[in-house]
């Protein structure tokens, strides 16, 4: 009798997976440990893995379809063996479903995929494929386009966003491959890694010939912001994206943090003109070794040391009990092209600004990547969110749930302060701390927050 493979359960959040590719097909033998398919969630794309030795009978599911959990995806079993019709519920939706949305790296990290308490998810049944990080989509599928015919075919939509995969667009920069003129042979037409090393092979045509001298060149998309005083075309392809399952997820939790958990803010500005001295003086130091740490390096670290010091922020709400967490585990806010996760550094009081500075890096990498193991961003007992980078004066954070706190971190700014009698250039930095009322009163916010800007201001204390 076939065997039905059904969708598993893939994170603590998952409802419904979307089969973003199938890598075997119907009549392809089938051996266990073979990868059948590729399937998103809504934090990571994850590899299929067949337990069945047989031959691929019937797949139910479309490549694009979103299914949910418990969802046949297709048969296996002897040749020519009858296959009945999948019990579960029937997938929905099609490929258009799954076009990830646009790239939002400014919102708050209150909405990143659910970084809880939650343990590595399992498959939903004992016989159910166990699934494996995807390290990169794999060679096109027998019978289906090849991305190297497609390649050279077009151009993006005037005014249209590129869709195209972090991994895709790293490794288009690294081979130098001009990945506007690739097509994309992903969900809703997403560039993927075997489009580009498709490409590379079978290079894209080239681009259009620059405008003829004398008309006027249209401003370039990097031109921004100065190029809308010039061009008056739309300035967008005007469409509505269906939400991948990770914007789904998040657009649920923000609504869920934000309408459920009572937020209450606390500010503060710090002098960061002793981090910003010591961090300079330790990367002259360590440049020979290819080391150079960030100043988020030393936040995650202050905010650990911190927790520490005020361990009843280090705390979440349970219903009717407040949970105090023995360890440290502190997320950090990454953005990937879907929104936001947030990755979690273990027992991050215990190390070192180096060894967090290493783990970050490596994380924050894999977050792009969407390789993360949920072990990798579940678990964590508070969260940073810094936006220093993009310039950003002050924000507030939506709560991380089931954390009590997050912690907003602001670009570091010159700007006039009083040194004794006189006004000087000083180095200011905002930190904005979000509460969770029914755990964290104003008091208490208030002395973690001392507590972090002690640290900052005397950065050589996270040394020790």
């Amino acid at each position: 009798m076939a065997d039905n493979i059904e969708m598993p359960k893939l994170s603590d959040t998952m409802t419904v997976g979307t089969l973003v590719k199938w890598l075997k097909q119907e009549g392809d033998a089938v051996k266990s440990g073979d990868m059948l398919a590729e399937v998103e969630t809504d934090k990571a794309t994850m590899e299929l893995e067949s337990f069945y030795d047989g031959t691929l009978l019937k797949i139910f599911a479309p490549a694009g379809s979103q299914v949910p959990i418990g969802a046949a995806l297709c048969a296996i079993g002897k040749p020519g063996e009858k296959v009945a019709a999948p019990a579960a519920p029937a997938p929905k939706g099609d490929a258009q479903k799954t076009e990830p949305s646009a790239h939002t790296a400014s919102a708050p990290a209150g909405g990143a995929p659910s970084p809880d308490s939650g343990s590595p998810a399992s498959a939903s049944k004992d016989t159910a494929p166990k699934a494996e990080p995807t390290a990169t989509p794999t060679a096109p599928v027998a019978g289906m386009p090849s991305p190297r015919s497609e390649s050279a075919a077009s151009t993006p939509a005037p005014g249209g966003r590129i869709k195209i995969s972090p991994l895709a667009k790293k490794l288009a920069a690294e081979k130098k491959i001009d990945f506007s003129r690739v097509k994309g042979s992903g969900p809703g037409g997403r560039i993927v890694r075997a489009d580009i090393l498709a490409a590379e092979k079978n290079p894209p045509a080239a681009a259009p010939a620059a405008p003829a001298a004398g008309k006027p060149a249209r401003p370039a998309a990097d031109a921004w912001p100065w190029r809308s005083a010039l061009d008056k075309s739309a300035i967008q392809e005007e469409r509505s994206v269906p939400a991948s399952n990770m914007r789904a997820t998040i657009a649920r939790r923000l609504v869920e943090a934000k309408s459920q958990i009572p937020h209450f803010y606390v500010e503060v500005e710090i002098d960061a003109e002793p981090l910003l001295a010591l961090r300079t003086e330790l990367n002259a130091g360590l440049a020979k070794d290819g080391v150079k740490l960030s100043v988020n390096d030393f936040v995650l670290k202050a905010a650990a040391a911190a927790l520490r010091a005020v361990p009843a922020v280090n705390t979440s709400w349970d219903g009717a009990a407040i949970k105090y967490h023995g360890a440290v585990h502190v997320a950090f806010a990454v953005a990937v092209e879907d929104g936001l996760i947030t990755p979690v550094i273990r027992d991050t009081d215990k190390k070192s600004v180096m060894q967090i500075s290493t783990e970050a890096k490596a994380l924050g990498a894999r977050a792009k990547d969407k390789k993360l193991q949920p072990a990798e961003y579940s678990g964590s007992t508070f969260c940073v969110s810094n936006m220093g980078m993009m310039g950003v004066d002050r924000f507030s954070a939506i709560i991380n749930p089931p954390n009590a706190a997050i912690l907003a971190v602001a670009a570091t700014q010159k700007k006039p302060v009083v040194k004794g009698d006189a006004i000087v250039i000083g180095q200011r930095m905002a930190l904005t701390l979000s509460c969770d009322h029914r755990v964290v009163d104003g008091a208490l916010g208030a002395k973690f927050l001392a507590a972090v800007k002690a640290h900052l201001e005397s950065p050589s204390l996270l040394l020790l």
